[in-house]
């Protein structure tokens, strides 16, 4: 009967899946997923982009939302090595931007 009236079982899976949902759409309209948490139209999202990396970093986020992010080109550090040059320019010249 729960599931009939649209019961959500599991709260915590769909609002990450909301706010994946909202990062596919930012990526789509900007080009990427390096949401600033100053960013004052997308604030609660560069802080849920920037809560996936801590986690990531801690070892604890599951490896299905691991696979998702992946899959939309997200960079877990932008300091690191294995990033594309052009995709740290991008994100250097939007930060310089927000100052």
């Amino acid at each position: 009967q729960l599931n009939s009236i649209g019961f959500i079982w599991d709260s915590f899976e769909r609002l990450w899946n909301e706010r994946f949902d909202q990062l596919c759409a930012f990526k789509n309209q900007h080009g990427h997923c390096n949401v600033s948490p100053r960013d004052a139209q997308n604030k609660s999202l560069g802080a849920w982009v920037r809560s996936q990396k801590q986690l990531y970093k801690k070892n604890v986020l599951c490896s299905s939302h691991i696979q998702q992010l992946n899959s939309i080109g997200f960079i877990w550090d932008l300091c690191d090595n294995s990033c594309q040059n052009e995709e740290r320019d991008h994100v250097w010249n939007i930060r310089l931007g927000e100052l």
